[in-house]
């Protein structure tokens, strides 16, 4: 089994900083992509940012110099860095992996989702 577990939602305020971090575990033989994507309310989900195992990355528009994505492979762990959040940022952020499991197949797994607010 692989699982991806989120961790450092929650409640900011307009122009604050916040960090989540998204951490893979589990029968683990290679991580490809991996990436943050959001959800808010009444929306679909939509790609915030990607990055490569070997550290490419691709980001939205919307958040295109405000946000950070990263990762530590020893770890299979990628954080996501967003600046300067607006209340449009509010959203469920999921994170998603790309891999292959050890004597298993190749899949897309994704975490449960943290909760991001921006609100004064």
């Amino acid at each position: 089994q692989v699982q991806l577990v989120e961790s450092g939602g929650g409640l900011v305020q307009p122009g604050g900083s916040l960090r989540v971090s998204c951490s893979a575990s589990g029968s683990i033989l290679i991580t490809y992509a991996m990436g943050w994507y959001r959800q808010a309310p009444g929306k679909n989900r939509e790609l915030v940012a990607t990055i490569t195992s070997g550290g490419s990355t691709n980001y939205a528009d919307s958040v295109k110099g405000r946000f950070t994505i990263s990762r530590d492979n020893a770890k299979n762990t990628v954080y996501l860095q967003m600046n300067s959040l607006k209340p449009e940022d509010t959203a469920v952020y999921y994170c998603n992996a790309d891999i292959r499991r050890v004597f298993g197949l190749r899949a897309d797994y994704w975490g449960q989702g943290t909760q991001v607010t921006v609100s004064s």
